[in-house]
């Protein structure tokens, strides 16, 4: 049977998105001095590759250790805010994002091709083509969780309207789903079906099997794409969606719209989410033809990361924290690239 809190889940992973619209301490602002420090890091590593890069190259550690206890034990995110891209290059951007990236973990694959600098874009295409992801499309994206400990985002350029970010704890959704409905939040705890979107290895099920809602050594742990759940009933092999299970999404994603905190990025915005605790999204957007919305993307594994339940291993291919989550394709060498 699956385990269950039933009780009410305190703590500072507990918030409200109005709450924290009332101050801005999720908001942390890198000093003038912090800025120089980066810029001579980055002169000096402007000639290695940017998989050569380490923690050790870019300082600033006391600070971003204390930032990764925040993402990993408090709140679950934080914004990152002061750095001015107008003079760098994507690549040098890249190396920065990616340098200061290392001190939350190491990076993993983020797709089939074995991208470890993802890049979210609208590539003129749509998610109700299966083999597409919904980040690489214009389109809202829903609340989810990605597949990895900590996702991480580096703002290069914004949208000509619309691309907010939207984020929700995990755990304030659960609190209300059992205030209103706790035969429902029971209900996430089982077992339900989500598409891998083809980028699974040869031979193992399109798909996989993890509860919305986890509990593992006193911690509630989220597992969520609605989309992709919805999308993975396309396969006569999987398992039907029950009538409770489509009444408990429905309730999830009507608190998460209630709780949300929603924030806009400026180029050079950086955003580190805890995918075991917050949930986040994006609203769809319009871009400007001549400077499109563009963000980096990193998943990275840090090494205190919580522990998960076995069933993870499942999604990332184990369950070992420093050495898990990603997109796994045998025989495949993970790389770089610059573009999407």
């Amino acid at each position: 049977m699956p385990s269950y809190p039933g009780r009410r889940l305190g703590g500072p992973a507990t918030w409200h998105g109005h709450e924290l619209t009332k101050s801005d301490s999720w908001l942390r602002r890198f000093t003038p001095s912090d800025v120089d420090r980066l810029r001579a890091d980055l002169d000096k590593i402007r000639r290695k590759e940017i998989r050569e890069i380490t923690r050790h190259d870019i300082g600033l550690a006391p600070l971003f250790a204390e930032i990764r206890h925040e993402v990993l034990n408090g709140r679950g995110f934080v914004l990152l805010r002061g750095i001015d891209l107008a003079d760098l290059s994507i690549e040098d951007a890249a190396r920065l994002f990616w340098g200061i990236g290392t001190h939350f973990g190491r990076p993993l694959p983020q797709n089939a091709k074995g991208h470890l600098l993802g890049h979210v874009k609208d590539l003129k295409l749509r998610s109700d083509d299966p083999a597409v992801r919904i980040y690489q499309t214009s389109e809202r994206q829903g609340f989810h969780t990605d597949s990895c400990d900590i996702v991480a985002l580096m703002c290069l350029s914004r949208a000509r309207s619309g691309g907010l970010s939207s984020l929700a704890s995990t755990w304030t959704a659960f609190n209300e789903m059992n205030r209103r409905r706790p035969d429902l939040a029971m209900t996430l705890f089982e077992p339900i079906w989500t598409d891998h979107r083809g980028e699974h290895p040869p031979g193992a099920n399109p798909w996989f099997s993890i509860p919305v809602f986890s509990w593992h050594l006193g911690k509630l742990i989220g597992m969520y794409q609605r989309r992709y759940i919805e999308s993975a009933q396309r396969f006569p092999a999987a398992p039907r969606l029950s009538g409770k299970q489509k009444e408990a999404l429905d309730l999830l994603d009507e608190v998460l719209e209630e709780i949300l905190l929603q924030m806009s990025f400026e180029p050079g915005d950086i955003q580190f989410v805890h995918n075991h605790q917050i949930l986040h999204d994006r609203t769809a957007f319009e871009d400007d033809p001549q400077r499109p919305r563009h963000l980096l993307r990193l998943w990275l594994a840090p090494e205190e990361g919580w522990e998960l339940p076995p069933v993870f291993a499942e999604r990332f291919g184990s369950v070992n924290p420093g050495d898990r989550g990603g997109i796994r394709i045998p025989g495949l060498d993970p790389t770089v690239s610059l573009t999407p």
